[in-house]
C-alpha cells in the first residue's frame, strides 16, 4: 500500500524521532537531507545522512533519557508536511525538560529530503537553570 507524505512523516516520528528505533532512519530519509534551522535569529542549514540523524536522536536520549514525544498537530499540503510536537524528558538531575518545536518536512519519492525546523531553545535554556 502506498503511503501518503503525511503517513510517512507520522511513522517517522513514531519510529525514529521518538527514539524507539533510531536505526531505521534510512527507511524514512534520503541519503542526504538538508535541515534548515534557526538559532538566536540566525538561519543556517546542515546536511545530514540518516546515520547523522540517528546519532542526533541518540544524543537526545543520552541527555534526556527515554523521552515522551507527542505530535500535537500534523498537516499536509502536497509533498510538504507540517508537524508541531511536545517532547518531555529528564536531565541528569531528574528535572523535567519540555521541548516545544515544529517543522515542515519535504517528502520526495517516499523519503524525507529536506526540513525546516524551529525549536523553543530559550524555553529549554530557562528550564535547565
Amino acid at each position: 500500500m502506498i503511503k501518503s507524505e503525511k503517513e510517512i512523516v507520522s511513522e517517522f516520528f513514531k519510529i525514529v524521532r521518538s527514539g524507539k528505533e533510531i536505526e531505521r532512519a534510512s527507511e524514512f530519509m534520503a541519503e542526504t537531507v538538508v535541515a534548515h534551522q534557526v538559532q538566536a535569529e540566525n538561519e543556517y542549514s546542515v546536511t545530514r545522512s540518516p546515520q547523522d540523524y540517528s546519532n542526533h536522536v541518540q544524543e537526545m536520549l543520552d541527555e534526556y533519557g527515554d523521552f515522551s514525544l507527542e505530535i500535537q498537530e500534523i498537516l499536509a499540503d502536497g509533498a510538504k508536511v507540517y508537524v508541531r510536537w511536545r517532547q518531555i524528558g529528564r536531565n541528569n538531575s531528574g528535572k523535567e525538560i519540555i521541548e516545544i518545536a515544529s517543522a515542515v518536512y519535504l517528502v520526495e519519492n517516499r523519503k524525507i529530503v529536506e526540513y525546516w525546523i524551529q525549536i523553543d531553545r530559550k524555553g529549554q535554556e530557562l528550564q535547565k537553570e
